[in-house]
């Protein structure tokens, strides 16, 4: 029997935290876990990723769509240069992740060739907790300190293992230190409440509020019966940041969309016209969308308290768990719907709605990217997840990508990197193999890493019960990336070179669809959806087609309210854009 070694012992530790598997890229100084890891038989299983950045991006994804922690592997210089991309996501989108590095500093003068000081290089990403190993009896401890520490802060921490100590025996008297779990990883550690003095304040805030608007972010999660049962029982209107998009059923007469550039004209006349806002688990970072300051009373509610008030000026604090939060909020607050305000907001939410299909219906050269987005919302599988990029595909998912109850999506909402979706469906579907997965980005997003990527999926999709990943991916050739009418300037060859996307996923032995005719967009999203092996659905659209973002907090809601003050008001902050716009033209 081969001896017990400190590899086999981070591999025991993984074991006891639930790690279902670790995504990373082999390398010389994270070998031996490496080695101990295929000794464990798939029990954590080890997801070798085309690039340390992906692997990292994969390891937030499962972070991001299981709720539990992520783990990826890399090794000293380049490499773990390389996985602070993906590290940063977890960071500002607040997921817990570890990092385990692997070094090797052997050499005439105790140097390496690719030594990086990694205490300093993680040192901010990885503030929390960056410590390295240096003998075999403090291993298990140090580990779990970071799995501790990454699901008590909700954000990535790194061990740093010498090669040397990753190969050494365990001596016989190290205890088999028993499992060691948190109830559930990656959730707060304890119930959180707020003090009943500050839900009286809020619930009297809310009372006395004519037109109540709740924003509604990731933290909101698990939270839709109690949003709904608050918005109905105040008459409010509702909102979602990017992240929060899959909390509430989209469908609601009262919800106005995605809150920001990328969001709705409804949303931004919510903001315009409520004066009184609820924050509800959300750090979005569209602050030029929110209500004017002094419009507005506010009440924020979030389990971190730091950031509290961060994004916008608070009245009444609330740190505590939102859904227990929400629950104490309802028992104080009593039947007052203002029925005007809701009738207000239902009005922009059907002016909206029939905008967006006619935006999706109009003629484009030779795809409108709108159209795609649109014909998938009536086809999203009910119990898939969908990964979503950076770019113009952000815009369309926002607006035209209706997502149904139960429906999970992610994205890189608050560090916007690019090549994240392909990672995330990767994650997404090694989580859940038996439940479809949805990557939706850019030409751009899949040069930059989808191609390679794709090879990890040619790899393990026969081991799915249910086959189908499909990348959607937005072929506009724009070498901005953004499209929006933003055509490239010179000769043809100066846009995005044109890739065979569908062609290089039948190479693969995948399915591939290649369209660039309206009226075929629809049976082309029929065909991936029911291919027996995941699929690229190549759309080649139109970057001629304008991203259109709405006017922030100043929307047209004049002659909306019987209140006559009201209405001045929102004139007069009208009126003065008008006049400051005006000025800078003559400029």
């Amino acid at each position: 029997m081969a001896d017990r070694t400190v590899a086999d012992l981070v591999v025991e530790r993984l074991r006891a935290w639930r790690v279902p598997r670790a995504f990373g890229y082999p390398g010389e100084a994270i070998a031996p876990l490496v080695g101990a890891l295929d000794r464990a038989g798939g029990d954590p299983q080890f997801i070798p990723a085309r690039h340390e950045e992906t692997a990292a991006f994969m390891a937030t994804g499962h972070a991001k769509f299981t709720g539990e922690i992520g783990v990826c592997l890399a090794t000293q210089g380049p490499s773990a240069v390389h996985l602070l991309n993906g590290l940063y996501d977890a960071k500002l989108d607040s997921k817990p992740v570890v990092a385990i590095v692997g070094e090797d500093v052997t050499g005439p003068l105790g140097g390496a060739h690719e030594e990086i000081g990694l205490s300093r290089l993680f040192g901010d990403v990885c503030n929390q907790f960056v410590r390295y190993g240096r003998v075999a009896e403090q291993v298990p401890a140090l580990l779990d300190q970071a799995f501790r520490t990454a699901a008590a802060t909700r954000s990535p921490t790194c061990v740093v293992l010498p090669r040397a100590l990753q190969e050494a025996v365990v001596p016989d008297l190290l205890p088999q230190t028993a499992g060691v779990l948190t109830a559930t990883p990656g959730e707060p550690l304890a119930r959180v409440l707020p003090h009943d003095a500050d839900l009286d304040a809020a619930a009297s805030l809310l009372a006395g509020g004519q037109r109540v608007a709740i924003l509604v972010g990731q933290g909101g999660h698990g939270t839709a019966d109690q949003i709904v049962a608050l918005a109905n029982r105040l008459g409010a209107g509702v909102a979602t940041s990017l992240l929060g998009k899959p909390v509430l059923d989209e469908r609601l007469p009262f919800h106005t969309g995605v809150l920001g550039e990328v969001g709705t004209t409804a949303a931004a006349q919510l903001m315009g016209g409520c004066d009184t806002l609820l924050l509800v688990g959300t750090n979005d970072p569209w602050t030029d969308y929110f209500p004017m300051p002094g419009q507005v009373r506010t009440i924020q509610i979030d389990i971190d308290g730091r950031r509290i008030g961060t994004r916008y000026p608070v009245d009444v604090p609330l740190v505590g768990d939102a859904a227990d939060t929400l629950a104490a909020l309802l028992g104080r607050v009593t039947d007052r719907p203002n029925q005007q305000w809701r009738g207000v907001v239902e009005s922009s939410v059907d002016r909206w709605r029939q905008a967006a299909a006619d935006r999706a219906a109009a003629p484009a050269e030779p795809v409108n990217p709108q159209l795609v987005l649109h014909e998938l919302s009536a086809r999203v599988p009910r119990d898939g997840s969908v990964a979503v990029d950076v770019g113009s595909v952000l815009y369309w998912y926002a607006r035209h990508l209706e997502l149904p109850p139960g429906v999970r999506a992610q994205l890189c909402g608050t560090l916007g990197s690019m090549g994240c979706a392909l990672p995330y469906a990767v994650a997404a579907k090694l989580a859940r193999p038996d439940e479809p997965v949805l990557a939706l980005l850019g030409d751009g997003a899949m040069q930059l890493n989808g191609l390679a990527e794709l090879i990890t999926v040619a790899h393990h999709w026969r081991e799915w019960r249910d086959p189908r990943l499909v990348i959607l991916v937005l072929n506009n050739r724009d070498r901005s990336g953004m499209g929006g009418g933003r055509r490239p300037t010179g000769e043809l060859g100066d846009r995005r070179p044109d890739v065979p996307y569908a062609g290089w996923a039948r190479l693969l032995g995948l399915h591939g669809v290649r369209v660039d005719r309206p009226e075929l967009v629809g049976p082309a999203w029929d065909e991936v959806l029911a291919a027996d092996r995941p699929s690229v659905l190549e759309a080649v659209v139109d970057p001629a087609v304008p991203l259109n973002p709405p006017e922030p907090a100043l929307a047209d809601l004049r002659g909306v309210f019987a209140d006559g003050d009201a209405a001045r008001r929102v004139r007069e902050r009208m009126l003065e854009a008008q006049v400051s716009v005006e000025a800078e033209d003559l400029v």
